[in-house]
């Protein structure tokens, strides 16, 4: 198969057929919201794009009037009358992004821009069942949405396109099911999506804490092939490789938490013994910080060794507590397997990631966001 066709300005290109109208309409809303307040004309949507300006035209009118477009001004022409240009409409549609975490349930509302408009945190016992965590989740969405949009209830807010849900794994994204998580053997083959859209009535995504905080990484701009390890009641790893979320063929990539490191260390939660995550977290509960980053930074330089990335981010509240210890005790062990094993290019970078505590929540949100703007993987 070859690759994404490309116009002459490098972007991919548009199909001049009605039925793939939506993947022409998400291109055109993606290079309307990267032209940002200035706006962007149509004839350089058709450029950029390879539509007919027939084409543009026709979307960029059924954008307006579905209020996703609008005018921003004139601009002067090299020739003829000026040209009008346009913008995208950041509050025509919103999202929620959910992180569940083990012990707490975190909220945000981002328009199409992805700027969190309102955000709301709560208390939550992952292990005190399905009634339970569903409720204090949909009183979170619900408050959350009524104090910004307004409406008696999530259906009746009408700029809501759904909420996007993110939790440890492991889980099925493509169907919304629910795994073995690990220290909450109950909730395996529960549907949460499913039972979530039923109890909301609105469309929801489902997906690990670890997946939506790299895309949503992916999409404020970190390019190429990184890795995002996040630290918190758990550890796992969200993987871009080419500028996609990696999730592997059964949706189970990422399980970074769960390679064993010692073969005869501490039980893990998981049933195996001497995992990077009960190895670390060890670590963490006696204050061994730089034993921690070590430990993490074993478990790093194997993914490093394995996929050849080009950069390893690091998040989760964990990191958080001692951002500079971690940091340094992980790149310690990368630069040290860079120049035993003599890689060209020298070692693999190491930083915090961009986003502080709503990194995942903001990522969830952006399960329902990306795909409007052409983002097949989310």
């Amino acid at each position: 198969m070859g690759g994404v066709n490309r116009t002459r300005s490098g972007g991919p290109v548009g199909a001049n057929l009605v039925a793939v109208r939506s993947h022409n309409a998400a291109l055109v809303l993606d290079l309307l919201r990267t032209a940002g307040a200035p706006g962007i004309s149509r004839l350089e949507l058709a450029e950029r794009t390879g539509l007919t300006p027939q084409a543009v035209s026709k979307i960029t009118a059924r954008l307006r009037d579905e209020g996703f477009a609008a005018e921003a001004g004139r601009r002067a022409s090299t020739g003829g009358k000026p040209r009008t240009v346009l913008r995208l409409v950041p509050e025509a549609g919103h999202a929620v992004g959910v992180h569940l975490d083990r012990d707490e349930v975190r909220a945000v509302l981002v328009d199409l821009d992805g700027t969190v408009v309102g955000q709301r945190r709560g208390p939550l016992d992952l292990g005190a069942g399905a009634e339970a965590v569903l409720g204090a989740l949909a009183g979170v969405v619900e408050e959350l949405v009524a104090e910004v949009l307004g409406g008696n209830g999530l259906a009746d807010a009408g700029s809501l396109l759904g909420v996007g849900v993110a939790l440890p794994g492991p889980l099925d994204h493509t169907r919304g099911v629910l795994h073995r998580v690990t220290g909450f053997p109950e909730w395996e083959g529960f549907a949460l999506r499913d039972a979530l859209t039923g109890r909301l009535g609105v469309p929801v995504v489902v997906d690990k804490d670890t997946n939506a905080a790299a895309l949503g990484l992916s999409v404020a701009g970190e390019g190429g092939s990184f890795a995002y390890l996040h630290l918190g009641t758990g550890l796992g790893a969200g993987l871009v490789i080419g500028g996609q979320v990696h999730r592997g063929a059964r949706t189970g990539a990422g399980e970074f938490g769960h390679q064993v490191l010692q073969l005869d260390g501490p039980a893990c939660g998981c049933g195996n013994r001497g995992c990077v995550e009960v190895l670390c977290l060890s670590a963490v509960g006696r204050g061994e910080v730089g034993e921690a980053a070590r430990v993490l930074g074993v478990g790093a330089g194997n993914l490093v060794g394995l996929l050849d990335i080009d950069l390893v981010l690091l998040g989760g509240r964990t990191v958080a507590a001692a951002p500079d210890a971690y940091v340094r005790g992980v790149a310690d062990v990368l630069d040290a397997r860079a120049r035993r094993e003599g890689v060209p290019g020298g070692t693999v970078p190491v930083r915090v990631a961009p986003g502080g505590e709503r990194l995942v929540a903001e990522g969830a949100a952006q399960l329902l966001l990306a795909p409007l703007f052409g983002r097949s993987d989310a």
